[in-house]
């Protein structure tokens, strides 16, 4: 199967993701459901006291993606991927479901990418293996920490050897296997990321997302941040342990295809690629967001967030759409943008000419390139060079002005 690791002559893991360098078509798929919830998530993620109905839920589901199948017909899909709140609490047999109803509306082939987000503690091999046996041959881990008391401040449910123990189990039963860590917590230094990331890259199978800590508003983190009871690192500090990160992972093979995500080559994320890439993609589920190509143009599309309303809506009106709007071509250059400079491989200039009918202003492009914040590529692709990668943000603003 594409996007196994293949053993060579000399040991060296080598991976085939199936990617043909093109955005692709997706399939998001949400659950929204958490044992607990996290004080830095701003997620669409909810807690439920009592049992999910899955079988109600998984119906639903498969009414979703029929009316998505109906908004773009006949597509071949390049990835699937089960995200949320916390898609391992769900049963294997509605995953099969799920995965059967996209399989009856679009084309799937065999070498497709299928990931689903897991938590160190809903990990059972028997459950792990269910999610295989219905076809999920990629598991991205939440460990977001390898140490109990960061574990803790962050308000995660598992310990570091639950987190151990998990990739352990996930590389014996899964072709590819990615995890989180967060960074830029609280009090860290240099030393104690660089000790733990060096031992994140010895646990990990072939793919790492390592995110700075942000603090989002409408979360308990911003109120403790707001009223000076929880202090990050500083934009100098921050800005070393992201440099550290850079230079710690690609001296180990894990270089970043993405600001904040690592892989070895041929190891990345398809699906993560197809949005960066600017690509379209269904989202089914409670607050699932998508793309859609249709006849006059790209359209931007999301769900009703609240998952029994959601679940309602779907049982009586056939879909949960809250929102189907037609972008603007500045919007979609704007996000093309953003996007596409996100990546190492960077952004094909002709392709945004192509589709947005403007180019980019070339005052801005020539000084943009002589402070070293961007620079070309032979493929004629534009990139952000590691400085601008740093404040992109500001770059984007400045191209798209």
């Amino acid at each position: 199967m594409t996007g196994t690791p293949i053993t060579g002559q000399q040991d060296i893991v080598e991976y085939d993701n199936g990617d043909d360098g093109t955005p692709g078509f997706g399939v998001y798929v949400h659950w929204p459901f958490c044992a607990a919830k996290c004080p830095y998530c701003d997620f669409n993620s909810h807690v439920r006291h009592k049992t999910v109905d899955q079988p109600r839920f998984a119906a639903a589901f498969e009414r979703e993606i029929a009316h998505m199948a109906a908004l773009q017909p006949g597509r071949k899909v390049t990835s699937i991927f089960f995200g949320g709140g916390t898609p391992s609490l769900m049963e294997p047999a509605t995953v099969a479901r799920i995965l059967d109803a996209i399989s009856n509306a679009w084309t799937v082939g065999d070498a497709i990418e299928v990931t689903l987000e897991a938590n160190p503690t809903s990990v059972e091999a028997a459950r792990f293996e269910g999610y295989r046996n219905a076809g999920v041959n990629r598991v991205s881990l939440g460990v977001q920490s390898l140490r109990d008391e960061e574990l803790r401040l962050l308000g995660r449910l598992h310990s570091a050897q639950e987190a151990r123990d998990a990739v352990k189990l996930a590389r014996d039963i899964f072709p590819r296997l990615s995890f989180d860590l967060i960074y830029a917590r609280p009090a860290q230094t240099l030393e104690q990321w660089q000790e733990e990331l060096e031992e994140a890259i010895d646990l990990a199978a072939d793919h790492l997302s390592l995110y700075q800590l942000t603090i989002e508003q409408g979360t308990p983190f911003f109120e403790l941040h707001r009223s000076g009871k929880l202090k990050v690192p500083g934009p100098d500090l921050a800005a070393d342990l992201y440099q550290l990160t850079q230079d710690i992972t690609a001296r180990h093979g894990l270089p970043a295809y993405e600001i904040s995500n690592h892989a070895r080559p041929g190891a990345e994320s398809r699906h993560n690629l197809s949005y960066w890439r600017f690509g379209t993609w269904a989202g089914v589920g409670p607050g699932a967001h998508g793309r859609l190509a249709m006849n006059d143009g790209l359209h931007a599309l999301s769900t009703e967030r609240h998952p029994e309303t959601w679940l309602e809506r779907v049982e009586n009106e056939g879909n949960g759409l809250t929102e189907n709007e037609l972008l603007t071509t500045e919007d979609f250059g704007d996000e093309m943008l953003l996007m596409g400079l996100r990546l190492r491989e960077g952004l094909d200039l002709a392709r945004y000419t192509r589709e947005t009918g403007s180019k980019i202003d070339p005052a801005r492009l020539d000084h943009l390139l002589e402070i070293d914040m961007v620079e070309h590529l032979p493929s004629g692709k534009l990139r952000a060079t590691p400085s601008g990668w740093l404040v992109l943000n500001a770059v984007v603003a400045d191209l798209a002005a």
